[in-house]
């Protein structure tokens, strides 16, 4: 298998321009309404609370709806993410909308180094996010390194246990047929055809999978300032096939 990081990121690549068409994503709602937030972000309003007037990072930012989003509730915006076709996407976006935000193409280990250390009130991550990272501890030396003294992490994540079920045996049970913790490597499901709103070219994509409770007692915690909550019970809204393509998408690890 080729580098698996160099197979997600030319995945996402090619996801850009079917997302941006997707109106999944409401790029032109955005564009035609200046109130207008993602469903993710509306989602998380309440637990975010007020982040007018506070400086955010945004890693693995994709094309930037949901940072765009937090900006139009008053928050100085910075995304990041692997993937230029994304970041241009987000910049573009911003530009259009006459919003002062800044993007940066990095990987999200890279974030301390090439945004600056201590720098930022909070840092947001959207649903989707941990599943992708090999290291969830290094992870949160990177969150730690941007967070100024008593800065804060907002991150809400679908339970690991949705990936690691195999939807496709047949009948009512329950079959666990992934890993469910973390791995040094990997795992290799094969060709993955992705279809949204246009065919995507098909890629071997490399899985990882996190497991949100260890992510919080094995990574957050090491190196970050303070949890003020862990709400494990609280809904998360996704869509019929979503952990099936979450699987695809993202990291299985060794305990």
């Amino acid at each position: 298998m080729a580098d698996y990081r160099d197979v997600n990121r030319a995945n996402w690549d090619e996801r850009v321009p079917a997302h941006v068409a997707s109106p999944s994503y409401h790029v032109e709602q955005f564009l035609a309404d200046p109130s207008y937030l993602s469903e993710v972000v509306r989602f998380d309003r309440p637990r975010l609370g007020d982040v007018s007037g506070l400086r955010g990072v945004h890693l693995q930012c994709h094309i930037g709806t949901d940072t765009v989003s937090l900006a139009r509730l008053g928050a100085r915006m910075t995304g990041l993410d692997f993937s230029r076709p994304a970041v241009d996407q987000a910049r573009s976006m911003a530009e259009r909308l006459g919003l002062a935000m800044d993007f940066h193409v990095a990987d999200v280990y890279d974030a301390v180094g090439v945004l600056g250390a201590a720098a930022y009130d909070f840092v947001y991550t959207g649903i989707g996010a941990l599943c992708w990272l090999p290291d969830i501890q290094r992870w949160a030396q990177v969150v730690a390194g941007l967070l100024k003294p008593g800065g804060r992490l907002f991150i809400r994540e679908g339970h690991p246990m949705l990936w690691a079920i195999d939807e496709e045996v047949p009948g009512t049970d329950l079959v666990v047929n992934y890993p469910y913790f973390e791995r040094a490597e990997p795992t290799a499901e094969g060709l993955l055809a992705l279809v949204v709103e246009a065919l995507i070219r098909e890629h071997e994509d490399g899985v990882l999978l996190k497991g949100l409770p260890d992510a919080v007692e094995r990574g957050v915690v090491h190196g970050t300032r303070q949890i003020d909550a862990v709400d494990a019970g609280a809904e998360t809204r996704m869509n019929p096939g979503d952990a099936q393509r979450c699987r695809h998408r993202a990291p299985p690890f060794s305990d």
